[in-house]
């Protein structure tokens, strides 16, 4: 089986003793990656689909914004089931068996906890004045516009 961003899949070999994991061989030069074209056991270390973007002449905003949403995520949730490489190149995992929390992935079109809703998660309205209310609502409307 063959997959591109399906992270999930580098679990398997941790479920099913025949299931293995092999990956592009990568290097970085001078904060640029080189696809060494080359395949090596294991998952890859990270997702490098930024790098396709630009390889693939994307504008430059376009990747921006792609790498603050990677960032994002990744201080959302620490993808850190996807293990590391030691220093042979070999896979690291970071988990240990049986740990669920340890085997949770980000979702790629799940829900993303945004700051207002949080806060209207923990707001008692029936506790507010009509004009706090309002007064409230502007300030989130003002904030949600922002950005």
């Amino acid at each position: 089986m063959f997959a591109t961003h399906y992270h999930e899949l580098t679990q398997l070999p941790d479920e099913l003793v025949a299931a293995c994991n092999y990956s592009v061989d990568v290097r970085e030069v001078e904060g640029r990656v080189l696809f060494l074209h080359r395949l090596v056991p294991g998952g890859a270390d990270r997702s490098y689909g930024i790098e396709v973007g630009r390889l693939a002449g994307l504008p430059e905003e376009v990747l921006e914004r792609a790498r603050a949403l990677l960032s994002l995520f990744e201080g959302a949730q620490i993808v850190s089931a996807l293990g590391h490489r030691g220093e042979r190149g070999d896979k690291v995992s970071t988990r240990k068996r049986g740990d669920e929390k340890a085997r949770e992935q980000l979702a790629l079109f799940g829900p993303m906890a945004h700051p207002i809703v949080d806060e209207l998660k923990h707001l008692d309205p029936n506790a507010m004045t009509p004009i706090d209310a309002l007064t409230l609502l502007n300030r989130l409307v003002d904030r949600a516009r922002q950005g």
